[in-house]
């Protein structure tokens, strides 16, 4: 006879009496149903409306709940149509389905930016609706006058909308990283992009990236991941074959959920397919850390200096 583990034992009880589950992801959602099937590798959860397979490897915790159905009923399907969670901080996580590069740019190509200042130009995406976004640190490496422009999408083509107050919240010379915020949106409604899972990503998925190659704007280019861990001086970072060329810095690689999984900042220029992006985790763990990291008006080009140790002292 198949015995069952005990964990199969408490769920079928649970679901024998009624008494439904919240289960937490890894990437923050939450989801209250009746869980139906309990696998090895994955669980069943009946929300009521639709049944939901979840891969054991997405999930936090699972806790039981005593609201009644109906509640429960609401609850799941209002986790499903929020779409991306924030959990109290300055960035989204996403929780969309696989779709296709053209419905993905056609959901989130306004919340990539063309960065510019008067010695240069590169790309950049809103990671909230209150203005804040992300670029890469040599973009706006020694300047203070930023602009950004945002592509609105009207029925005749795409509207420029200049933003001149800028402010740079926080930078790190040494993933690349910049952290800004429009201080001028008015009235403007910003479109924002999620950060995808730290493990939503396997070498061969498709990938695309938003920018400004050579002030090209809003040029979409996909490709695929060719490696995840690259080491160049110390860090890791994404390789592609998606063309990465000036201008590009700073924008968004998407996977086809319309979630970012890096930040485009290296390519080879005269040979295609070596392109190179900041892995989402660094970018992750810039902004939960941004304080650490913030801005010194008074020194612009604040980087890092290694101290020199003391001369060795020769003895006559």
């Amino acid at each position: 006879m198949k015995q069952l583990n005990f964990a199969s034992i408490i769920v079928f009880l649970l679901t024998i009496a009624g008494i439904a589950q919240t289960i937490t992801l890894k990437n923050g959602t939450q989801i209250k149903g009746e869980i139906i099937l309990n696998k090895t590798d994955y669980i069943v959860v009946d929300l009521g409306f639709s049944a939901l397979t979840i891969s054991m490897n997405e999930i936090l915790t699972i806790d039981n709940s005593l609201d009644d159905s109906n509640d429960q009923t609401i609850d799941a399907q209002a986790q499903i149509e929020t779409g991306p969670q924030r959990n109290n901080k300055l960035y989204y996580i996403g929780n969309g389905q696989l779709t296709s590069i053209e419905k993905c740019v056609e959901q989130c190509s306004e919340a990539v930016v063309l960065v510019s200042h008067p010695a240069g130009l590169g790309s950049g995406f809103f990671i909230n609706e209150e203005g804040y976004l992300i670029t890469n640190y040599h973009v706006i490496e020694g300047e203070t006058k930023i602009n950004v422009t945002l592509f609105r999408k009207t029925d005749s083509g795409f509207d420029k909308i200049k933003f001149k107050k800028v402010k740079i919240i926080a930078i790190n010379p040494f993933v690349d990283l910049a952290l800004l915020k429009v201080e001028d949106l008015g009235d403007t409604k910003i479109t924002y992009a999620p950060l995808a899972g730290v493990d939503d990503l396997q070498v061969g998925q498709k990938v695309f990236a938003i920018g400004n190659p050579l002030g090209l704007e809003r040029s979409v280019h996909d490709g695929i991941i060719s490696t995840r861990n690259r080491a160049f001086e110390g860090l890791v970072y994404l390789q592609t074959n998606t063309d990465i060329n000036p201008g590009n810095s700073g924008g968004p690689l998407f996977n086809l959920k319309g979630q970012i999984v890096g930040v485009t900042n290296m390519g080879y220029i005269f040979m295609g397919g070596l392109g190179f992006a900041i892995p989402v985790n660094y970018v992750k763990d810039f902004i939960d850390n941004y304080d650490a990291f913030a801005y010194d008006v008074d020194s612009p080009n604040m980087g890092y200096t290694y101290i020199q140790p003391d001369r060795r002292i020769i003895k006559e």
